[in-house]
């Protein structure tokens, strides 16, 4: 495994505080909608996957160790372990996933696009499961945790990929040249 490269270490810290910035742009729930998977769909398209991951891996290290990185600027080991840390954590499998479909050789946009739904989907199994798991407020079913934190985010986020693909096409060369 080759080590990175400055400038790719210097993006991945960008991207990493761009996960922050949309993270804060928040409309509470019980899990929150925020411009997170936007941005990570975003860093995953922008980046290599490689790169994307580090990106993720280093805004959630961020949270972990207690700056308010998260949604509601909140931070530190409760919020990435309480019941939506989860969907936080499935961010990495949308960025393995991402890897994967770049392993295999599966680049161009619409598979990069394939890959990420499908990311997503992953993501929303591993938080679902994990805030039925930590739920603790009364009695948490699949169905109910569903219904709460699944359903109400698949046109939002649908929309939040349609964007985040838009904006890469037009981007893409200008992140091109920083390498």
């Amino acid at each position: 495994m080759r080590p990175f490269s400055v400038r790719s270490l210097v993006l991945a810290a960008l991207f990493a505080a761009l996960l922050a910035v949309c993270s804060w742009i928040s409309i509470p729930a019980a899990v929150p909608f925020t411009l997170q998977t936007f941005a990570v769909f975003l860093t995953l398209l922008l980046l290599p996957a490689r790169e994307g991951i580090l990106a993720i891996a280093v805004y959630l290290l961020l949270g972990a160790v207690g700056l308010p990185v998260f949604s509601g600027f909140r931070g530190g080991p409760s919020a990435l372990f309480g019941p939506t840390g989860g969907y936080l954590t499935g961010f990495l499998l949308t960025g393995l996933v991402a890897l994967v479909f770049e392993k295999l050789r599966w680049t161009s946009f619409p598979l990069k696009l394939c890959g990420l739904a499908l990311g997503l989907l992953l993501c929303y199994t591993a938080g679902t499961v994990w805030f039925v798991v930590t739920y603790t407020a009364g009695p948490m079913t699949v169905g109910k945790a569903l219904s709460l934190c699944v359903l109400p985010f698949l046109i939002p986020d649908g929309i939040k990929l349609a964007l985040a693909a838009l904006i890469a096409r037009r981007t893409a060369p200008l992140i091109e040249k920083l390498r």
